[in-house]
């Protein structure tokens, strides 16, 4: 029996991003690991910074393309932490900066590019793909 669920949004504006983020949210059920695909360019830590506003992060949000990670935190104390796996060149870096720490904490974990590390991901990550077609990004999430 397949229990995957998927849905995709259509958002043609940025204005449309916090409903879609909202939406995302409440979709994932309460699961806190979040896989962002995409091309260059998508517009995957855009949306993330909107999925961020959506928990009540205030801090700046920006790719943690060269740290790795970044950390906010919420309104209430917990933290958020996004990652970026574009520049890695071996999963051992991945292991070396404890990512079990972070999977595995509770804490909402917001992951680019999850392929660059296969495996690693808890079993209930949700998965988002975003595509962009004739200036309308597709956000596809599925669980």
């Amino acid at each position: 029996m397949d229990l995957t669920k998927s849905h995709t949004f259509k958002c043609k504006q940025l204005n449309e991003l916090a409903g879609v983020a909202k939406a995302v949210l409440e979709f994932a059920a309460g699961r806190r690991v979040f896989a962002f695909t995409g091309e260059m360019g998508a517009g995957k830590t855009t949306f993330i910074a909107e999925i961020c506003k959506q928990l009540g992060v205030t801090d700046q949000v920006n790719s943690p393309t060269f740290t790795l990670v970044n950390e906010y935190a919420r309104a209430s104390g917990e933290k958020v932490y996004h990652f970026d796996f574009y520049r890695i060149n071996s999963l051992s870096e991945v292991f070396d900066m404890g990512f079990e720490m972070y999977f595995y904490s509770g804490s909402y974990c917001l992951i680019e590019w999850p392929g660059k590390i296969p495996g690693l991901l808890p079993e209930d990550t949700v998965n988002i793909t975003i595509t962009v077609s004739n200036d309308t990004r597709l956000i596809n999430i599925s669980l």
